[in-house]
């Protein structure tokens, strides 16, 4: 025994506005997914990093003298578009590197420097001030990017 179903046009009509409405839904869905991702891919992550020193005297008056970025430690996403505008506060000059990641610059008192670069791969990578190596030289003037 079969069965045998009767549509009608309007039923026929209201079944294909059904399936049109939830494509033009699901194709609003999918847009509007990929354009947040676009323009996550495309924004700047800024970070503010100043050079500082600290000073002391131990008790028999030798003067001890330390320098550092501030902050010391950055965390960044892999694939995020990064730029440092580092300030000079103290210390004249701070020639650094960044070696994994091919960057060379100098900080100078009184002025910022900007550095720009792609996290492309995981991993920690040290911010080097080529003057401050040592205790010795107010150093080691150490800091680290940090990619997740």
């Amino acid at each position: 025994m079969s069965k045998v179903f009767i549509v009608r046009k309007q039923q026929l009509w209201l079944f294909t506005l059904l399936v049109l409405i939830i494509l033009l839904a699901a194709a609003s869905l999918r847009w509007n997914q990929s354009r947040a991702a676009s323009a996550t891919q495309q924004e700047t992550r800024v970070f503010q990093l100043v050079t500082g020193e600290f000073k002391t005297k131990t008790e028999d008056g030798k003067e001890l003298e330390v320098y550092r970025w501030d902050p010391g430690t950055l965390v960044v996403h892999k694939g995020e578009r990064v730029e440092l505008r580092i300030t000079g506060i103290n210390g004249k000059s701070h020639p650094f590197v960044i070696q994994e990641l091919g960057i060379k610059g100098e900080v100078n008192k009184g002025q910022t420097t900007v550095v720009r670069f792609t996290a492309d791969q995981r991993g920690t990578y040290p911010i080097l001030c080529l003057t401050h190596t040592s205790l010795a030289s107010g150093g080691p003037m150490i800091g680290y990017i940090v990619v997740q």
